[in-house]
């Protein structure tokens, strides 16, 4: 019935895309979701970032296949000590608009993004004591603390112009980008395209494509259907339903890799509360029947997991396993913690920003209602969602997340710390676990410069948000594109899922 279902919304799809009719650009990209700034500093999502690694560069970059740490506007960086950073920028870059890059864009952005006005990085910029620059290609950070991820955040780290950002009212500075990126902006209509052309004087030279359009399109059949009718070259986010179909299409090729992104359920343990019971936790993660959710939701295309961090990040632990499907166990746990006759659970998440996420969370609340808990769905667009976890409205909801540090100290300090906006500590910890040891833990953890015993310790903590069920992992996606072979193109999945358009060759 679905797939009938599936096949009905992608025949309306091609009836009304010549609707979409694109622009005449060298190079069309769907993808499934839209900017909501042009700002690079005001959401610190992939989805986001995405389009901002087209118009800014960081001080580091992270290119596709491998995403290993490169120069881009630093030519150099070293740790001068546990608490200073240098670096060494590249001569003879400009910006958009023509004024040159210096130490002060540096200084100047990182300032800015110690103001909330502007940014939600704000770990990373409070962490900075203060900037000097010595000459006009010279940067060092001074740290509060050892931050043993410093340099690792720098390709996300998107560096603006100073004197142009000044001048700019917020509304202007929002919408309308002037980086130092391989593209320059053209234009933005929201819902629609957002359109770049090509920067002749980018450091690293001209990209190959000198017009670019991204289209976002949430809706799946009609994305979809922009591939399948030549309306786009690339397609991000393919539909998994629709994967088999578009193999079977001559004229696309399906281009995967597994994602780094682990998808997890977070569940808070305030006192009060059935979640404060440890025992709950682990009813409600053995309830749970992760591989059938992989096989049917997600038709294969994602593989279980036992723990947030990737097999990339430092503090991955390969010995961690699962707790076992086992539902009988679960009811047992239930009623061993007095709830035998259950209660009314929330299940809370998007259905619009990650692979079957509103499907993987009606699965979820199947299962728990089947071990007698009175559950609620509660699903919602993510602009909604994401800024209800800000409020801490949920107690357990879905969510994803992977490490652009490629460091789980960097994830536990978000994630898992009790929150302590002073501190800046559970900036993302929606459901507001907390553990006095394990944020012992963390904090002892941020000074750990040797990444062997940094590993180690990472490890510890890893295991022990595991053993307590401060979250229950369930699975790391699988990253699916399509690509037109019409098109003539190379086209290299990045580890992180943005779109980068100057990686696309011909």
């Amino acid at each position: 019935m679905k797939q009938k279902l599936m096949t009905c919304l992608v025949a309306a799809a091609l009836m009304v895309l010549p609707n979409l009719a694109l622009a005449k650009s060298d190079l069309v990209i769907a993808v499934d979701s839209p900017p909501k700034s042009m700002n690079p500093h005001s959401y610190n999502s992939d989805a986001n970032l995405s389009y901002m690694a087209n118009f800014f560069d960081g001080l580091l970059q992270r290119p596709a296949p491998e995403g290993r740490l490169a120069p881009a506007l630093a030519t150099e960086w070293s740790r001068v000590d546990a608490l200073t950073w240098e670096f060494k920028l590249r001569k003879g870059v400009t910006f958009h608009n023509g004024n040159p890059f210096t130490a002060e864009d540096v200084k100047f952005t990182f300032e800015r993004m110690k103001d909330p006005e502007f940014s939600k990085f704000l770990n990373i910029a409070n962490s900075i004591a203060s900037i000097e620059t010595p000459d006009d290609y010279t940067v060092i950070f001074k740290t509060e603390k050892p931050v043993p991820w410093f340099a690792e955040t720098m390709h996300q780290n998107f560096i603006v112009d100073k004197e142009s950002s000044l001048e700019r009212d917020s509304g202007d500075y929002n919408t309308r980008p002037i980086g130092t990126g391989a593209y320059k902006f053209v234009e933005w209509v929201k819902g629609s395209y957002i359109r770049m052309e090509a920067n002749p004087d980018y450091w690293e030279g001209a990209p190959d494509f000198k017009t670019v359009e991204i289209k976002p399109i949430t809706e799946d059949a009609t994305r979809f259907a922009a591939i399948a009718t030549r309306q786009a070259h690339i397609l991000s986010g393919v539909p998994v339903p629709m994967i088999a179909q578009i193999k079977k299409n001559p004229a696309i090729e399906v281009v995967s890799r597994p994602a780094r992104r682990a998808i997890y359920m977070d569940i808070g343990n305030k006192p009060g509360t059935p979640f404060a019971d440890v025992r709950v936790r682990k009813a409600i993660a053995m309830a749970i029947n992760e591989d059938e959710i992989v096989a049917t939701v997600m038709r294969g295309q994602a593989t279980p997991a036992a723990q947030v961090p990737d097999t990339a990040t430092i503090g991955y632990d390969a010995s961690l396993e699962r707790l076992p499907y086992d539902p009988e166990q679960a009811k047992a746990l239930l009623k061993e913690a007095g709830y035998d006759n259950g209660f009314d659970i929330t299940i809370a998440g998007p259905n619009d920003r990650y692979v079957n996420d509103g499907q993987i969370c009606e699965a979820v609340a199947r299962y728990l209602a089947r071990i007698g808990l009175n559950v609620t769905l509660d699903v919602k667009p993510k602009s909604i969602f994401f800024d209800e976890l800000s409020s801490n409205k949920h107690d357990f909801y879905l969510i994803g997340w992977m490490d652009g540090s490629y460091d789980f100290g960097r994830s536990a300090q978000l994630l898992l710390h009790t929150v302590d906006p002073d501190k800046g500590m559970g900036v993302y910890n929606g459901a507001m676990y907390s553990d006095p040891e394990l944020d012992k833990m963390i904090e002892a953890s941020s000074g750990i410069l040797d990444r062997e015993e940094r590993k180690a310790a990472l490890q510890a903590i890893n295991k022990k948000s595991i053993e307590d069920m401060a979250w229950i992992p369930l699975h790391y996606q699988q990253d699916v594109y399509a690509v037109s072979k019409a098109a003539d193109l190379t086209f290299t999945p990045r580890p992180d899922m943005w779109i980068v358009a100057k990686e696309i060759t011909r």
